[in-house]
């Protein structure tokens, strides 16, 4: 498919080298004022006809540009910016624009990201898979047919890389207080989640709670542990917390 991308930071950048790697596009043509030979929408040669347009830039930068997209009334607008709601999208383009908006996260730049995407009416069956085809080239996708659900999806996915990386620095700390050198402790707890997390994706079929059994000998030194991390209120809650306040503030941006 012929594909427009306007911007080319990390999402955007991680996007393109994707598409160019898997072969998907037949023609690429990228928009941004930094980093392309193409610095703004009067520049894209007029024989340039995109099927789909994706928008992955800042947000605050879309009010400013996005309607000099409107031009392209047949393609598909393809959104990764945070916050935007469809309806914006729909103002700015036209109640006919076939708009499909989705949240991925920061691993889609090593092609293992997730991304949670909606699309408006207008967008037909075959259209969602091409938006899944440019968005799966940076990990798996799933739709939802709620687009409110894109806010607690962003408070989970979007942004739960942070969490991870909070917990490999918790981990690191806690490993100097019971006496291991730094550099011991975080290459350890880092290397700990990666194992970890590779050991999830290969036995993906087995239910987390399983796999923390697997790890847990009865009166062993895990146990002890988990009986501290899961004692209330405990690590739930205080994720249950964190959550909530992050699809608040997902659902603030998106007003």
């Amino acid at each position: 498919m012929n594909v427009l991308l306007v911007g080319y930071g990390k999402m955007g950048g991680a996007l393109a080298r994707r598409w160019e790697a898997l072969k998907i596009c037949a023609e690429l043509v990228t928009v941004d004022p930094a980093s392309s030979k193409i610095k703004s929408p009067k520049d894209i040669p007029a024989s340039f006809k995109p099927q789909v347009i994706v928008f992955a830039v800042k947000p605050q930068a879309l009010a400013e540009m996005v309607q000099d997209y409107k031009v392209y009334t047949n393609a598909l607008f393809v959104s990764v910016a945070a916050g935007k709601p469809i309806s914006f999208f729909e103002k700015h383009l036209g109640v006919t624009a076939k708009i499909v908006r989705s949240m991925p996260n920061t691993p889609a730049a090593i092609g293992k990201g997730i991304t949670v995407a909606c699309a408006n009416k207008n967008v037909s069956g075959s259209e969602k898979d091409q938006a899944t085809k440019l968005l799966g080239a940076v990990g798996e996708v799933l739709w939802v047919e709620k687009e409110s659900l894109l806010n607690p999806a962003t408070a989970l996915s979007g942004s739960g890389p942070a969490y991870i990386f909070l917990l490999i620095e918790t981990l690191t700390k806690a490993g100097i207080h019971i006496g291991l050198e730094s550099g011991m402790a975080e290459k350890l707890a880092r290397q700990t989640v990666i194992g970890s997390a590779a050991l999830a994706e290969e036995d993906a079929a087995t239910p987390a709670v399983t796999l923390r059994q697997n790890v847990t000998s009865p009166g062993g030194t895990t146990e002890a542990a988990l009986k501290t991390l899961m004692a209330h209120p405990g690590i739930q809650e205080l994720f249950d917390r964190a959550l909530k306040a992050a699809t608040k503030r997902a659902e603030e941006l998106s007003q």
